[in-house]
């Protein structure tokens, strides 16, 4: 097997070409306290993939399916985080047309197919509450 050389200009202009390279995140993360107590409540394997798909959203990154997806039922411009974990299923509903900030504003534990009436009116009610300030 052949392998291939590169010189260290030649891999900084790959890892661009490739966008691997390390860069800030574009945008911040603003967390509604009980989103980000739920979250903090979780597996450290649900965190990490928690942290990283929202790492994504901050540097512009489309998440799409099966990762993510719109959810204009809550309000438009939100989005559900999809992460399974070994004995859960786990749902973030983050919030990406503010100017410059992420806003993650509610997170549960899904056991039906079908987000629950209950979680959207919540969801919604916190979105409101971190947009106006009053958290």
């Amino acid at each position: 097997m052949e392998s291939l050389r590169f010189a260290p200009s030649s891999l900084a202009t790959l890892a661009n070409v490739l966008n691997l390279r390390h860069t800030e995140p574009v945008k911040s993360l603003t967390f509604h306290p009980k989103a980000l107590a739920f979250i903090r409540s979780q597996s450290p394997t649900i965190k990490r993939e928690i942290g990283e798909a929202l790492r994504d959203v901050q540097k512009g990154i489309s998440l799409g399916l099966p990762l993510s997806r719109p959810m204009p039922t809550v309000a438009s411009g939100v989005h559900e985080l999809r992460v399974r974990g070994v004995t859960t299923v786990v749902r973030v509903f983050y919030f990406v047309k503010v100017a410059d900030t992420i806003v993650v504003f509610h997170g549960f534990q899904k056991k039906t197919q079908k987000t629950p009436a209950q979680e959207i009116t919540v969801g919604k009610q916190r979105l409101q509450e971190v947009l106006h300030g009053h958290v």
